[in-house]
């Protein structure tokens, strides 16, 4: 039976002990009903280990930690992804978690409907503590790093990998599949997946003033998630 897996909130500089607290101490100790000497996998440090429960509280979880575990490193793709209604960018956030994305920096673009941008910011905590779940959830040994919602231009900025990629509905040619055929399979990439309605026309001259190669998924047209969803999918298999 596979172990339940938790990523720390707390450990020694030795990785020798390791704590939860806050939520995930009180769902492990009043919901899943912890008991001294159960065994978890837990994650410290971007470390696995066989970690046995030492003390249970309301408020805190504490583990000594054993053996080392080998561990599957996330894959190295920063997501700019364009803020749209928060439950469809919410389950974006969550399925690119699982798929294994390293960075997450979610796009206050034109299209951005204005009330959405102005309470993204109240909503970037919320997006990490999915990301957070989402992690332990599919067994990651690590949680993508979710930036606060910025501006595009601030947002390219933020982006230092050497393939750079921008689904764009007005490319017909180039696709996905094409482009990654061409890069090494150990190169850094970042997708940058636009609003309902796409970028703009000013938006899509600054990806391209950035170095940004313009892709299509095919002919269909698709949701902003859905298209983040798939395009991960395809860089994924393209990395592994």
């Amino acid at each position: 039976m596979t172990r339940r897996r938790w990523i720390a909130d707390t450990w020694n500089d030795e990785r020798t002990s390791a704590a939860l607290t806050g939520d995930q101490a009180a769902h492990l100790a009043r919901v899943l009903r912890a008991q001294p000497g159960q065994i978890f996998d837990v994650v410290a440090g971007g470390f696995l280990h066989r970690a046995e429960v030492t003390a249970v509280r309301d408020d805190q979880v504490t583990f000594a930690l054993h053996e080392e575990r080998e561990v599957d490193n996330a894959l190295p793709i920063h997501l700019l992804i364009a803020v749209f209604k928060f439950d469809h960018l919410e389950w974006a956030i969550e399925k690119a978690t699982e798929l294994g994305v390293s960075r997450i920096t979610p796009v206050l673009a034109r299209r951005t409907e204005k009330h959405l941008a102005q309470a993204s910011a109240k909503r970037v905590e919320r997006w990490r503590r999915i990301a957070h779940e989402a992690a332990q959830q599919s067994r990651r040994s690590d949680v993508p790093r979710i930036d606060d919602a910025q501006p595009l231009a601030a947002a390219l900025a933020t982006v230092d990998a050497a393939r750079r990629i921008l689904l764009a509905e007005t490319e017909e040619q180039n696709t996905l599949r094409n482009a990654l055929a061409t890069s090494d399979a150990e190169q850094a990439i970042a997708l940058a997946i636009g609003p309902e309605g796409g970028w703009t026309a000013d938006e899509m001259k600054k990806f391209s003033d950035e170095g940004w190669q313009h892709v299509t998924l095919g002919p269909r047209i698709l949701r902003a998630e859905t298209a983040a969803i798939a395009a991960l999918a395809i860089t994924g298999a393209h990395l592994t």
